[in-house]
């Protein structure tokens, strides 16, 4: 059941990609929100580990419950505001369309992910052109067939569902750190040509407006060399 005019509150970092989770599916349910930008760089304070104890963003307060952890707390707005993002389970097609979202979800982040992460610190240029392959054939493998009757958007949706909601601020990295030497360019080459049906999807998904609501691109870049520097430093 939908909740009416709710307060809700994000605690929130523009730069943290989970968190952009739940910035994109506020603003494709216009819902309106407070947020407080909590700084990942330092401990955090007294007063946010009472709200939530792991410290982590994005953390939901909606009419003074907390939610957390990012796939959660946008599958919960999903559900709280019955919309195209999530069909509702009294839809005929809804459960199997929801087992579909959740499928696709698991296959791009339980498979592919942990490439694009490994990409990202990789030291030498061996280790990155074996990234980068295995990321490519990750996606070619599981992801790719999925998108088939992506229409412009997942399931033959014309509107954004839960699958772009989860998927879309990694997506937004993923063919933006190319451009600025932060990984091969090749890759984006590779999967226009080996994996289409994802590459036309990802493009689609990276200019829409929810999806762009709080992507600032140079400060984006900015963070993830830090990101980088600081993780490579730590292997």
């Amino acid at each position: 059941m939908a909740v009416a005019t709710p307060k809700i509150k994000l605690y929130t970092n523009h730069n943290c990609p989970w968190a952009h989770r739940a910035h994109i599916a506020l603003a494709e349910l216009n819902l309106p929100y407070d947020e407080e930008i909590i700084d990942l760089y330092v401990p955090r304070t007294p007063e946010f580990l009472k709200i939530n104890p792991r410290g982590l963003v994005p953390t939901l307060e909606f009419d003074g419950e907390i939610i957390t952890e990012s796939a959660i707390v946008a599958t919960f707005l999903a559900d709280a505001f019955p919309s195209k993002l999530w069909p509702e389970s009294t839809d005929p097609q809804g459960p199997l369309m929801r087992a579909k979202i959740n499928f696709f979800t698991d296959a791009y982040f339980s498979k592919a992910q942990s490439h694009w992460g490994k990409l990202l610190v990789a030291k030498t240029d061996e280790e990155e052109k074996t990234a980068v392959t295995a990321y490519i054939d990750t996606i070619v493998k599981e992801v790719d067939p999925l998108l088939v009757d992506a229409a412009p958007f997942f399931g033959g949706s014309s509107t954004l569902t839960l699958a772009e909601v989860l998927a879309g601020s990694w997506l937004l990295r993923v063919y933006a750190l190319p451009s600025h030497g932060l990984v091969p360019l090749s890759l984006l080459e590779d999967l226009a040509i080996r994996a289409p049906n994802f590459d036309r999807w990802a493009k689609e998904v990276i200019k829409h407006p929810s999806v762009r609501c709080i992507w600032n691109e140079e400060k984006i870049i900015a963070g993830t060399k830090g990101w980088i520097a600081k993780m490579k430093a730590s292997i």
